[in-house]
């Protein structure tokens, strides 16, 4: 995934279509008016279609789309190929959009593009651009890894700090109470890189604590213990890593 040099800044006119949450922040921040619906005839008047629709709806949206426009998606997993034989382009958000956002949540996020054209691939860095993200070229044959990773990165994230409060409520520790070290460390590891960011008995070398660890959470939630014990032997691998200080 490399970055690529920001393009000029000039826009075409675009219209999207697909008025979920981030059909809604993409098209308030390129000035394209209110997301279309799928069944919404797309005005003559545009030079780019960007589709925001689930990714089972992207082949049929785009064969409702007439001849003329550019047509892209916002599909991390999906190819170029669900756009049928036409100019086309991807423009994937590495970022989630909440209910209620607005532009501003995509600013310095990073953006995968792709395009079938030289023409296309300026498209989409110059979207991504226009919504102040930092777009990245990601060819074909690595776009399912990429998004793989995007998923661990964000829906794993989730999964793993709900695993957390769920031991941490059997000690009467909340989620708020929790929320300023994940946030800290998600920010470390950002800044410095995981070997540098990581902390803890595991990475101490501290085994009697790692193994009454391993104890409470056999006894209080079983169920997590088999996430425990593979999340303990990857810490264990950054830990491999670590460079001394």
């Amino acid at each position: 995934m490399r970055e690529l040099d920001p393009p000029p800044t000039d826009l075409p006119a675009c219209a999207v279509v697909g008025a979920g949450r981030m059909g809604t922040v993409i098209a308030a921040g390129l000035h394209a008016g209110p997301p279309l619906k799928r069944n919404q005839p797309v005005p003559d008047t545009v030079d780019v279609v960007l589709l925001c629709v689930p990714d089972g709806q992207i082949a049929a949206a785009a064969k409702a789309v007439p001849p003329g426009p550019i047509v892209g998606h916002c599909s991390g997993a999906t190819g170029l190929e669900a756009l049928g034989d036409r100019e086309a382009f991807s423009l994937h958000p590495l970022m989630s959009a909440p209910t209620g956002s607005g532009p501003e949540v995509l600013e310095g996020a990073g953006c995968a593009v792709d395009g079938n054209t030289p023409k296309a691939l300026h498209i989409a860095t110059t979207l991504a651009h226009a919504l102040r993200m930092r777009p990245a070229h990601v060819a074909p044959e690595d776009r399912v890894a990429y998004h793989a990773a995007a998923a661990m990165a964000s829906n794993f994230l989730v999964a793993l700090e709900a695993a957390a409060e769920q031991l941490a409520k059997t000690a009467n520790v909340t989620r708020e109470q929790l929320a300023p070290l994940v946030l800290a460390t998600a920010h470390q590891w950002a800044e410095i890189g995981p070997e540098r960011a990581l902390t803890g008995p595991i990475v101490r070398g501290d085994e009697e604590v790692v193994a009454r660890h391993r104890a409470v959470i056999q006894e209080r939630t079983p169920e997590l213990l088999a996430l425990w014990d593979a999340l303990a032997e990857q810490t264990r691998a950054v830990a491999g890593n670590r460079v001394p200080a």
